[in-house]
């Protein structure tokens, strides 16, 4: 249940904050756009994603 609530937390400040935050325009993240291709790899925000997620699951879980 907490987990949930937490995606749907996250989720919301990424859908609502993408005016405010940077994610997925970071400096280090991959986009390549041709005439008919596009391809975009957020490297940088999945690495901080990654961390993020990792402090707060060790704060979370540790006992």
């Amino acid at each position: 249940m907490a987990a949930g609530i937490l995606l749907l937390v996250i989720g919301a400040i990424l859908s609502f904050g993408e005016k405010f935050l940077p994610f997925g325009r970071l400096p280090g993240d991959l986009f390549v756009e041709k005439e008919n291709f596009t391809f975009y790899f957020p490297v940088v925000t999945s690495l901080i994603v990654s961390v993020i997620l990792t402090i707060v699951l060790n704060v979370l879980f540790r006992r």
